[in-house]
């Protein structure tokens, strides 16, 4: 069983929070929402996540996010940076990519720290972190009427996610010592998996069942 006394400064926790309420507040803005609807969408993507963790799986009472005011500031400074940096007329597409990839990564490792120290299983661990790293992105999809990403074959998405919980787990495991190195180490895997898969066009394929196309499309 993994060593619960051993867990990530909060920082680590309000990075997530604020990187992944900026890309959900630059998703916000590309579709034209006034401030209310920039720092909603920016709340849900910043910690959707991080309230299916905390109140599904770990269920430790009251979530931290409505405990200590520090993350709903963090959502409130993301909305007012992009507002800003919307009256720029600077381009957003990068900027809301860069941010989605940061938050993917570093969530992933937050999620599977946090169910460590509530003493769950190395894959629960790993489901835990996978889940607040693309929870927020999927509850920002269906509040927009997009098809969550997390659903589509896609350039890396969930599975980097995976790659960062999977690295972490695994370094606490095994490597033991200094939990800081290793959860920076593994963000910064499953960020760099994102962004590559990304530049480079990297997919998951589409899975195709051969008695669907033998039967027309009908199910026998």
């Amino acid at each position: 069983m993994p060593d619960s006394s051993i867990q990530l400064p909060l920082t680590f926790d309000l990075v997530a929070t604020f990187v992944s309420a900026l890309a959900g507040a630059l998703g916000a803005v590309r579709r034209q929402y006034d401030f209310i609807g920039v720092f909603a969408l920016a709340f849900v993507t910043g910690l959707g996540g991080a309230l299916i963790r905390d109140g599904i799986f770990l269920n430790n009472g009251p979530p931290p996010s409505v405990l200590d005011s520090r993350y709903l500031l963090a959502v409130l400074i993301a909305t007012l940076l992009v507002v800003g940096i919307d009256r720029l007329n600077t381009p957003l597409s990068r900027a809301m990519l860069i941010c989605d990839a940061i938050g993917l990564g570093v969530y992933a490792v937050v999620g599977a720290d946090r169910s460590l120290g509530a003493n769950l299983g190395h894959l629960g661990a790993v489901l835990v972190g996978v889940t607040n790293a693309v929870g927020g992105g999927v509850i920002r999809d269906v509040l927009t009427r997009e098809e969550p990403v997390l659903f589509k074959p896609g350039q890396l998405y969930a599975m980097a996610a995976a790659m960062s919980a999977v690295l972490y787990v695994s370094w606490r495991a095994w490597v033991g010592f200094d939990s800081q190195l290793g959860a920076t180490i593994a963000a910064i895997f499953g960020i760099s998996a994102r962004l590559l898969a990304v530049r480079y066009d990297w997919k998951t394929k589409p899975l195709h069942w051969r008695s669907w196309h033998e039967h027309g499309g009908s199910v026998s």
